[in-house]
């Protein structure tokens, strides 16, 4: 906890000094570009992987970068999508998902998240879709990176049957676009979706 502490007293003295036009004008509202979706993991720092400053991006995070089905009423996603797209207008959406995530191995390996009944209970309302795509596929080699990558198509297919999301995505006036990410923590490199349907590593 001291280290937090020293951190505030760093922002407050340091960076909040440098920076309180642009902290008075959010004080006011909000007005992010993106909704960006990721995963609950510790090792995730959004605004770090991309460099944007407070106010650009509006995060949802949980475990696995989930997103639940439309009509799904407990928890707080579909709120927060529905928030982000019709009141805040965001104009894109970013599921990233991330090579070594835990969440997926539990759903992958349902004995790993046996003693924890919520982690267990979310994956099997959540994921299952997620369970099905990567049993019915034929890849054998380097699955975990698949199943990351199968995981990010599955919940951008899912975002699109919101009604918010799909009103967005046929509007002329007000389009929104939806992106798939996966972010390599090791190596540092983002994988972009593509329009062929694969993952392309962004050049550094």
């Amino acid at each position: 906890m001291k280290n937090l502490l020293q951190g505030v007293h760093h922002f407050q003295t340091q960076v909040f000094p440098a920076h309180r036009e642009r902290f008075s004008e959010l004080a006011q509202g909000q007005a992010p570009s993106t909704l960006f979706i990721t995963c609950s993991d510790s090792r995730i720092d959004p605004s770090l992987l991309t460099q944007t400053a407070p106010g650009e991006l509006f995060v949802l995070r949980n475990a696995g970068n989930l997103v639940p089905a439309p009509g799904w009423s407990e928890g707080g996603e579909a709120a927060a999508i529905e928030y982000a797209v019709e009141a805040l207008g965001v104009r894109n959406v970013v599921v990233c998902g991330h090579l070594g995530c835990g969440a997926l191995g539990g759903l992958l390996e349902p004995s790993s998240v046996a003693e924890l009944p919520a982690v267990r209970r979310w994956l099997q309302q959540h994921g299952e879709e997620t369970r099905y795509r990567i049993a019915q596929s034929r890849v054998a080699d380097e699955l975990p990176r698949f199943a990351v990558e199968e995981n990010v198509r599955g919940q951008l297919e899912r975002l699109a049957r919101y009604p918010a999301v799909r009103r967005r995505l046929r509007s002329r006036k007000h389009p929104i676009e939806l992106h798939g990410w996966v972010y390599d923590i090791g190596a540092g490199a983002v994988s972009l979706l593509g329009e062929s349907g694969e993952f392309e590593r962004l050049a550094a």
